[in-house]
C-alpha cells in the first residue's frame, strides 16, 4: 500500500499516578519522556507527517520539546477520552494512507520498530500493532475476586503502541465506536469491532509504559543509563562595609553593615553555587556570570542559583544535598539559621532535611575575627545522569 504516513503521538493524558507533575514531561535520561517518543518517529524514514495531541495545559512545555522535529506538522488538543484524542489527530492527519497510534508515554519504542509495523500494513494488512508474549500466568477472576479460569498464556498478548491501521479502516473504527457508544481501552479493539484482520508485531524489546515513578528507573536501567554521584566544594569570602544590605541564603538580616559584591553578594549563595558547578564539572560562579555583567549589578544571588540549576538539569544533573559553614564573627546568625534553611530548601527545590547550614566564628583572629568579612565554606552533592542511547 503506498501513499503518505501519518503518526498521532498521544500527550494529553493526566498522569494521576506519577504522584505529581506530568510524566510526559519528565526527565529520563537526560530528555523528557515525550521526546524519546517523538524522535523514534523523527528518525523512522516510513514517517512523513506527526500530529502531537497534547493538552491545554501542557502546550507550551509540548511545543518546546518539539521544537527541531522537523516531522511535527500539528499540536492539536485532545479530549476526555483516549478516543477522542486519536479522533483529534485524524481530523489533522486528512491526507494519510496509513496512520501510525502511539502513546508518547512509551519513550523506549524505537525506529526500526516502527518501520516494521508500517511494512506489515503495505503487505496488505488492516491492522498491525505492537505487542509481545505474556510472560506471567493471566488469570481470569468474577466480581468476588475468585478465579473463573486460566487461559493458555502461549495465545495470550501484551497490547502496546505504535497500533498502525490504513487510514479508512481506522477513521471508520472511530466513527462506529462514536454512533455506538463505545469506549475502548486501544485502537485495535475498534477496529476488530469491524470484523477487521489485526495481527501482532512481535518487535522483540522491551516497549513498556511510563505510569508511575518506578517505570522511570525501568526505563532508566533498559536505556543504559548510569548515574553518578558527584560532589563539589564551594568558598567564597566577601568583605562587610558601610550602605549596603546583609542578605545570607536568600535572607536579609539586620546588622550594620552589608557584604560588598557585584550582585546582592550573597556569600552563602555563592559558596554552594560554587559548590555545585565543581561537582558538575562545570566551572565557577565567576565563569558562569562575569564579575563585572551589568546584567547581574545588584541581582539576587537566588535568581543566579536558579539559572545554574537549570544549566545543572540540561546536563542530566540534580542536587541531593547541601551543607554550609557561615564564619562571620558578627552579626550571630544563630536565630536566622531556620529562615536560611528554609528559603536555600525552596530554591534548591530539596527537602528542608537535605541543606544545613552552620554558622561559627574566627574566634578574635585574622580578618574574620575582626569582622571585616564573611567567610562561607559549602559541600554539594549531585546526581549526574551519563548519556545513554537505545
Amino acid at each position: 500500500m503506498s501513499g503518505r504516513v501519518g503518526a498521532i503521538v498521544l500527550a494529553a493524558g493526566s498522569s494521576r499516578r506519577m504522584g505529581g507533575g506530568d510524566k510526559l514531561l519528565a526527565d529520563l535520561s537526560g530528555k523528557p519522556v515525550l521526546r524519546w517518543s517523538l524522535e523514534a518517529f523523527e528518525d523512522c524514514a516510513d514517517i512523513d507527517d506527526v500530529v502531537v495531541v497534547t493538552s491545554s495545559a501542557n502546550r507550551a512545555d509540548v511545543a518546546g520539546i518539539c521544537r527541531g522535529l522537523g516531522k511535527v506538522r500539528a499540536l492539536t488538543l485532545g479530549g476526555r477520552e483516549r478516543q477522542d484524542s486519536v479522533r483529534a489527530g485524524l481530523n489533522v492527519l486528512r491526507h494519510s494512507a496509513i496512520v501510525a497510534v502511539h502513546d508518547g508515554a512509551r519513550p523506549l519504542i524505537t525506529a526500526d520498530a516502527v518501520a516494521d509495523c508500517i511494512a506489515r500494513i503495505r503487505d496488505g494488512h488492516s491492522g498491525v500493532i505492537a505487542g509481545g508474549p505474556v510472560a506471567d500466568t493471566i488469570k481470569v477472576v468474577d466480581a468476588s475476586e475468585a478465579i473463573s479460569s486460566t487461559p493458555d498464556r502461549a495465545s495470550l498478548r501484551a497490547a502496546a503502541t505504535p497500533q498502525v491501521f490504513t487510514a479508512d479502516i481506522l477513521r471508520t473504527a472511530h466513527d462506529a465506536a462514536r454512533r455506538d457508544g463505545v469506549i475502548a481501552t486501544d485502537d485495535a479493539a475498534l477496529v476488530e469491532r469491524l470484523g477487521q484482520r489485526v495481527i501482532v508485531q512481535d518487535i522483540g524489546a522491551p516497549n513498556p509504559k511510563i505510569t508511575t515513578p518506578s517505570d522511570l528507573l525501568i526505563a532508566e536501567a533498559l536505556l543504559g543509563s548510569r548515574v553518578e554521584l558527584r560532589t563539589g566544594i564551594g568558598i567564597d569570602t566577601h568583605r562587610l562595609v558601610d550602605g549596603r544590605r546583609l542578605v545570607l541564603g536568600g535572607v536579609e538580616i539586620a546588622h550594620d553593615q552589608g557584604l560588598a559584591g557585584h550582585s546582592d553578594a550573597d556569600v552563602l549563595t555563592h559558596a554552594i553555587i560554587d559548590a555545585l558547578l565543581g561537582a558538575a564539572g562545570l566551572g565557577d560562579i565567576g565563569a558562569v556570570f562575569g564579575t563585572n555583567d551589568p546584567a547581574w549589578a545588584g541581582a539576587s544571588s537566588l535568581d543566579m542559583l536558579r539559572v545554574v540549576l537549570e544549566q545543572l538539569q540540561s546536563r542530566g544533573a540534580r542536587p541531593q544535598s547541601v551543607d554550609a559553614t557561615v564564619i562571620a564573627e558578627r552579626p550571630r546568625l544563630r536565630t536566622h539559621i531556620d529562615a536560611i534553611r528554609a528559603c536555600l530548601a525552596e530554591a534548591l527545590e530539596l527537602d528542608r532535611s537535605r541543606v544545613n547550614v552552620a554558622a561559627t566564628t574566627a574566634e578574635g583572629m585574622g580578618a574574620l575575627g575582626r569582622a571585616e568579612g564573611i567567610t562561607v565554606h559549602a559541600l554539594a552533592t549531585l546526581t549526574l545522569r551519563l548519556p545513554a542511547g537505545r
